[in-house]
Parts: structure tokens; C-alpha cells; sequence
């Protein structure tokens, strides 16, 4: 057997066996020919260990040579045929996975939703000899891994890495045969098709490889990466779809990273562990991440977590990234799965960010294999225990009283003279690289929470909204005799709204209601909402109106904010006459205004205004929250 201390690349603090190697993985890091420089398949033979002893050798099997040199050489990859700078095109991509399936029946594609670009989503499955269809896959007793790949299409490396990953899993038996009596893997190849199919070679432009790529924006120009719950693009639909009829237990999205200079290779952006809560946010946080990140050190890729630093040196300290649940893993993390995005270094070359991606893969799925069952008897208890709290957390923020520490790779910085701009740049000393200790502050607390209603009321006009729950699969009742029940309804006093679009949007980033306890009637064709079911934190991080992403903020309801009808104050006037006159306390409540306010008390039309707005002339349903929180349930 391989030694496995002495047998990794030399990523950030691997060491390599022979001087060779030294000198050729030296030359990688500077961005050197991969063909010239480097044994190929010296750099494919990535070995990795769990504690468990559980061994994996990617690329040529668990023995060198033999029969899985053969599958290589029947089955590379775009990117294996190229000197390892070239990423797979979408239609290269696809050709190669039809290719595997029609080799062996463990692999199947299957064609789900369309997209913006008019192509549909593709799904890669693979099992044991078993043939399973994506519609059985939740049914399953194994744990199910979901890797997606090409949101952002110029950060392929996921793309490269899960094609060679599929591969060796179909031909390398020794190695995998087990695993997948444990673990269904399945890959979507493309998710921003659009974006892959428009490819340049200048659009990242802080990146090192591949040589082409695709761009950021799909063809509508929408970051699929902000869309998952406001769900604009028939992509994110698409996904929707596909995550509920696979209820993956755990979820990568693979990533490149920007920002700081830095050793590490690979970092990690997952879900954040208070936000996630419960039994999986602490067992992820104390239990599954150490194990993990021990795994990848030992293959030569010291893994941290996403460095957060907003352009400043990361040695001062960074927050966690928080994932709300526009994002992938925070749309994952609504549905009690784990969520991870691999962010390898944008600046180190791309055959290496890919062998990370490819190393990370493979120490997941042998982890799964491990403690695939306790995390699905978590996610379960999670489910059950979120719906039947009193309160439930719906915004965090970060708390700065209580850091950890982190051990960071990093590299010296300062500020230098820029010849550009004539004032000074952040400059990274590659030859000043330090591990130090530093700040990292990943315990968040709860800044918003509302107490769970019994339901809620989505009225049947709201169709827009009622088609997003059927799209995540929610349990719904729609109402077929009128009823009255108790419930609890919003008004909206103020919302504080960005000023520049932001993807498609004026998102509001603060929002201010007043609550109101009211009977109210439902109506045939209405339609309830239950609390108690497996979907009950979507449907309250989508519907409760102050939650961080929830579809008040990405103004799914701003029809109710303006007011469509109004008044002349000539005729009006009468009308403000006769409401002093018959009430009183209306009459001590504009007296009071106007003595406490001098804006008001000289501004005719907003005295008028105020007294309108306190008549039954004024629209009920201005600035009233459509959605109600049913107290208790229609029979």
C-alpha cells in the first residue's frame, strides 16, 4: 500500500516522496505546462484516508495499472485529454455521460425540467447493479449525495472532477463497490446551461484556468446562486423539482473562490451550524466537519471554511459566511440537508483546484457510507422537532463577543505603492507564508423570530405563490366550504427598499409591521397551509415577511403596496368635516398630531390624508399582508 503521508500532491502543506515530484508540483503551483511538467498520471493518483481506515485511489483504482488504466483509456475525460487546462464543454459534458451509461448500469441521465436556455435539467444517477429512477430515490433507505455543478459556469472545476469521479465509481469495483451498497450518488453535470453555452476567456478575470469557460449570468442573466427561493428562472424550478424528488441527505455545490491571497487550495462555504440548528447543525459542527477536513489534510488539502474577509488581510479575523436561503445551501438547509459549496482558490492552477474538488468528493462519500444513517435519523428528528416549537429562529446575526480559533495558511500582507492609481494596494508576499491562529467568528445568534401559527391562509388569487409551495412539494388543503377562523394578519407600515436593481429586484432590505388579531373568512378555492408537515421552515422563512430571503423582501407582494385609490381634498374636505365631528377620539388624535407635529400641522393635504386614511373610505387591502396565520385549523 501507498504511503499516505508521503503520496499526495503538493497542495498547501502536502509533502511529496521524491525531489521529482517536489520540483514538478513546484512547477504547477507557478502555473507551468501541465504536459511538460508534471506526470499526468502521477497527479490523477490522489490518495486520501478517513480515521475509519477506509482507503480510496482515484483516477487509476486501488492497485496502479491494470484493468483501470484500460477504463481510463476507454473513458477520458475532456479534461483528461487536454493538458489539464481545458474544461468540458456542455456538449462535450453530456456526450461523455451518455457514453458511461451506455457502458454500464450503474450510470443513468435523466432529462427533468427545462431551463431558461431552453435545454432541460439533466440528472446523472449512480448505484449499485440496482437501476433506480429519480422518483424511487427518496423512497431509499441509502443516504443520497447531490453534487451540482456549473451554477456559475466560469468555476468548472466541479464539472472536471465529478465526470472523473463518475468514472472511476462505474470502473473501479474495489474501491467503490461498498460505498454504493451505502450511498446513491447523483450529479447535475450543467445547472446553469445557459451560462455554459456562453463561453470567453476573459470574464474571470482574477482566475488561473482553465483556459475557457462560461459566464457567470444565465441566459436571462439571473446568479442562479441568489435564485432558490424567490425561484424567477425555470432553472430553479427545475432544481426544485429534482431536490424533492431526490430529499438529498447531503449536498455539494461546487465553487471558486474570490477575494484574499492565501496556501489553502480548498475552502468551504457551508451551512452555517446555528442557522441550520437543531440535532444536524451541532453533530455537522462538532462531528461530521472535523472528520471531514481531517480527511482532506491528509491528502494534501488543509480545508477551511470560506474566507469571509471583505477585502481585508483574513490573519485580522472574518465572519462565517451566512447562507440565507437564496443561496444553494441555505435553501438545502429549509429542508434539514446539509449543505456544503467547495471554494477552491481562484489564484492556484486549475489542474489542482480540480484535484480538490475531486479529493473532497471522495472523502464525502466515504464518510456517507459511514455515518449516512445517523444523519438521516437526524434530519428526521429535525423535521418533527422544528414544527412542534413555540418559536421559531427566522434571522441571525453574527455575535462578535464569542470567536474561535481558526488555523489559517496564509500569506504576509501589506499595503505597496500602485503604479496604476498613485495610492496604495493590498499585496500578498508569497514568500512570507505563515499558520497562524487567527479570529473566526462562526457562532451567530437568532435576530428575528416569530411564534408558529397553526398555518397559514394563501388566498386563491395569490396563484403565484400557491405554484411556488406545489413546486417545493408543500402539503396543502385548498378550502371547498367557507369557513371563519381566528387568525393573526400583518400590516406593513414601512419597508426600506435597495435603489439600484439587484438580480431583477428592489429587494427590501428592512421591513416594519404592525400585527392584528382578527376572525376572518375563507373562502372556496382558498388555500391552507399546514404547519405540521416536513416542509413547515419553508413555508415560514417564505411567507413570514421580516424572514432573510422571504418572498415579501424579493417583492412577491408589492402589489399591496400601492394604493389605488385616492381622494380630492375639495370634495373630501366635507367628509373630514362630519369624521371630527361624530368622533371623538379620532378628533383628540388629529388635534394631538397636529400640536406634536409642525410639518403636519401646515400641511393641508396630509391632515386630509390622515383623517381619509382612518375612514371606510380608505382600501383595506392597502398595505395589508395577504398572507394570514391561522390560529387554529378549518375543520
Amino acid at each position: 500500500m501507498i504511503d499516505l503521508r508521503s503520496r499526495v500532491f503538493a497542495g498547501t502543506g502536502a509533502s511529496i516522496a521524491t525531489d521529482v515530484h517536489v520540483e514538478k508540483a513546484s512547477l504547477l503551483m507557478k502555473g507551468e505546462d501541465m504536459e511538460s511538467c508534471v506526470d499526468w498520471h502521477f497527479f490523477r493518483r490522489l490518495l486520501f484516508a478517513l480515521g475509519c481506515g477506509t482507503l480510496i485511489v482515484f483516477g487509476v483504482g486501488a492497485s496502479e495499472g491494470g484493468a483501470a488504466d484500460v477504463h481510463k483509456t476507454e473513458f477520458p475525460t475532456p479534461f483528461e485529454r487536454s493538458d489539464g487546462w481545458d474544461t468540458a464543454t456542455y456538449e462535450s459534458g453530456m456526450q461523455y455521460y451518455a457514453k458511461l451509461a451506455g457502458a454500464s448500469q450503474r450510470v443513468t441521465v435523466h432529462t427533468m425540467g427545462n431551463t431558461d436556455s431552453g435545454q432541460p435539467l439533466s440528472i446523472v444517477l449512480i448505484t449499485d447493479e440496482n437501476h433506480i429512477e429519480p422518483a424511487d430515490v427518496s423512497k431509499d433507505t441509502r443516504t443520497v449525495m447531490l453534487i451540482n455543478n456549473a451554477i456559475h459556469p466560469g468555476e468548472s472545476d466541479g464539472v472536471d472532477a465529478s465526470m472523473a469521479f463518475a468514472r472511476d465509481i462505474v470502473c473501479d469495483g474495489e474501491a467503490y463497490d461498498k460505498l454504493l451498497k451505502d450511498v446513491i450518488v447523483a450529479i447535475i453535470p450543467f445547472y446553469n446551461i445557459g451560462g455554459a453555452l456562453n463561453r470567453n476567456s476573459g470574464t474571470r478575470a482574477n482566475q488561473n484556468g482553465p483556459r475557457e469557460y462560461g459566464f457567470r449570468g444565465n441566459g436571462r442573466n439571473y446568479d442562479l446562486n441568489r435564485d432558490f427561493l424567490k425561484c424567477d428562472t425555470l432553472n430553479a424550478r427545475s432544481f426544485a423539482e429534482v431536490f424533492h424528488l431526490l430529499d438529498p441527505d447531503f449536498f455539494i455545490d461546487t465553487h471558486v473562490s474570490n477575494g484574499a491571497d492565501y496556501q489553502h487550495v480548498m475552502t468551504t462555504s457551508q451551512s452555517q451550524k446555528d442557522k441550520l440548528g437543531l440535532s444536524l447543525g451541532q453533530y455537522m459542527h462538532t462531528k461530521f466537519e472535523p472528520m471531514l477536513f481531517t480527511a482532506m489534510s491528509g491528502a494534501g488539502y488543509p480545508t477551511i471554511p470560506y474566507v469571509n474577509a471583505g477585502g481585508s488581510p483574513p490573519e485580522n479575523g472574518f465572519d462565517q459566511f451566512l447562507e440565507t436561503p437564496r443561496y444553494s445551501t441555505g435553501f438545502a438547509g429549509l429542508f434539514h440537508a446539509m449543505g456544503y459549496m467547495t471554494e477552491t482558490h481562484m489564484l492556484k492552477p486549475y489542474p489542482q483546484r480540480v484535484a480538490a474538488t475531486r479529493v473532497f468528493f471522495d472523502a464525502a462519500l466515504t464518510l456517507l457510507a459511514k455515518e449516512g444513517k445517523h444523519i438521516q435519523l437526524l434530519r428526521q428528528r429535525d423535521r418533527s422537532t422544528y414544527y412542534q416549537q413555540e418559536y421559531v429562529p427566522i434571522a441571525w446575526e453574527v455575535d462578535r463577543n464569542h470567536p474561535a480559533r481558526l488555523e489559517f495558511h496564509g500569506y504576509e500582507a501589506s499595503q505597496v505603492p500602485s503604479s496604476v492609481t498613485g495610492g496604495t494596494r493590498l499585496f500578498y508576499d508569497r514568500n512570507k507564508p505563515f499558520v497562524r491562529q487567527i479570529p473566526y467568528f462562526n457562532k451567530y445568534r437568532v435576530a428575528e423570530s416569530v411564534k408558529l401559527p397553526a398555518g397559514y391562509l394563501i388566498p386563491r388569487e395569490w396563484h403565484t405563490v400557491i405554484g411556488l409551495m406545489k413546486v417545493n412539494s408543500v402539503a396543502m388543503r385548498v378550502i371547498k366550504t367557507p369557513a371563519s377562523v381566528p387568525a393573526e394578519t400583518y400590516r406593513i407600515d414601512n419597508v426600506k427598499s435597495r435603489t439600484t436593481p439587484y438580480e431583477g429586484h428592489f429587494f427590501h432590505d428592512a421591513v416594519e409591521l404592525t400585527t392584528e388579531t382578527e376572525q376572518i373568512g375563507l373562502r372556496e378555492g382558498d388555500v391552507v397551509v399546514p404547519i405540521d408537515q416536513d416542509r413547515a421552515r419553508y413555508v415560514v422563512e417564505a411567507l413570514e415577511p421580516k424572514a432573510m430571503d422571504s418572498l415579501f423582501r424579493w417583492n412577491r407582494f408589492d402589489s399591496v403596496l400601492q394604493q389605488k385609490e385616492y381622494f380630492s381634498p375639495y370634495v373630501f374636505e366635507k367628509t373630514a368635516e362630519k369624521l371630527l365631528a361624530e368622533n371623538r377620539a379620532l378628533r383628540e388624535a388629529f388635534n394631538s398630531r397636529k400640536q406634536a407635529d409642525v410639518e403636519f400641522a401646515s400641511d393641508r393635504r396630509a391632515q386630509l390624508n390622515f383623517l381619509y386614511k382612518r375612514s371606510k373610505n380608505y382600501e383595506k387591502s392597502h398595505r395589508r399582508y395577504p398572507i394570514a396565520r391561522l390560529l387554529s385549523l378549518p375543520d
